[in-house]
């Protein structure tokens, strides 16, 4: 069986893995503190891309696109692994089990795309952001910070801050080294591969420092499995092949919005599931985000330039959740 190719995916899909990563992402910072609650920081992300990594490769082969990775696909496949999964999101298990509170490493997440934007020019040599780029970046990051207001109080540890802050710039270059690296054409395939090499890398890290150990699976808690679960199922399976996939197709300053629309999506939640209150800063903090969103969005297309200027012409299209 041949792997289906198009010209380019269509503006429709695109903003459908947008909106899937917009919505998703928004619940995990609090499926990620219900896993810890009784299992170790490390393990949980272990399993969870462990798991997420060999079901999808495990999809890939059963629907005949597997395709035997070159060494380069796995030298990708542990970068992206170890900065994105481990140092990423991994780091951000460990920094909320220290006590960061999650409103706190939410904010710190939403540095991602002013790191992105910061070394894709400075670093890399990218062409110039845009004023209404530039603009944008800034106004998401303060609209953020006035949206988590009433969460960041409270005593947060010197090592945990750290620790998320370090997660943020790790998961920042990890996004920027997928779009460019040597991947498998199926993208089930190459988010699998992803997923489990990350998976293996923190899997080490918890036997090195003894969380493996620490497990004690008949104290698991129904709560915690469900969470995990669930970072399994949406946050991996379906969000995380998301995003990896958008990273190759779409403008990276525009999938970097994610980080600024979590917390609102998880705010209206709270608003529409748990009565929670809304007052008059929260309102305008939105607002502003969505206006920065808007702002990023109106600087250009969906689609990830080329180094000549015009949109790059991917060939291949998700697999997951976004066909027609």
């Amino acid at each position: 069986m041949t792997v289906a190719r198009t010209e380019a995916p269509s503006t429709a899909r695109i903003w459908a893995a947008l909106l899937t990563v917009y919505v998703v992402w928004g619940t995990t910072y609090l499926a990620i503190d219900r896993s810890n609650a009784t299992i170790p920081p490390l393990v949980g992300p272990a399993v969870r891309f462990g798991v997420a990594g060999l079901a999808l490769i495990g999809w890939s082969r059963l629907r005949g696109r597997w395709r035997r990775p070159t060494r380069a696909q796995w030298g990708t496949a542990l970068i992206v692994g170890t900065l994105l999964l481990f140092g990423g999101n991994g780091s951000v298990a460990v920094a909320e089990d220290l006590g960061v509170d999650t409103g706190v490493v939410a904010l710190i997440i939403a540095l991602v795309p002013i790191w992105i934007a910061s070394i894709d020019r400075l670093v890399l040599r990218s062409a110039p952001l845009g004023r209404r780029v530039l603009i944008g970046l800034i106004g998401g990051f303060g609209g953020a910070a006035l949206l988590l207001r009433h969460q960041l109080a409270g005593d947060v540890t010197a090592a945990g801050l750290a620790i998320a802050l370090a997660a943020s710039l790790s998961w920042s270059l990890g996004s920027l080294y997928q779009r460019g690296g040597p991947i498998a054409d199926d993208p089930l395939q190459a988010s699998g591969m992803q997923q489990l090499a990350g998976g293996v890398v923190i899997a080490l890290a918890a036997v090195a420092t003894g969380q493996v150990r620490d497990l004690d699976v008949a104290s698991v808690s129904a709560g915690s499995a469900l969470a995990l679960a669930y970072l399994i199922v949406l946050g991996s399976l379906v969000t995380l092949s998301a995003y990896l996939w958008l990273l190759r197709v779409a403008r990276t300053s525009l999938v970097a919005t994610y980080a600024y629309v979590n917390p609102v999506v998880a705010v209206a939640l709270g608003w529409l599931v748990n009565d929670e209150p809304l007052d008059a800063p929260t309102v305008l903090a939105a607002g502003v985000i969505l206006a920065s969103v808007a702002l990023i969005v109106s600087a250009g297309g969906v689609g990830r330039p080329s180094k000549g200027g015009e949109q790059r012409r991917p060939k291949v299209e998700p697999e997951i959740g976004f066909e027609g």
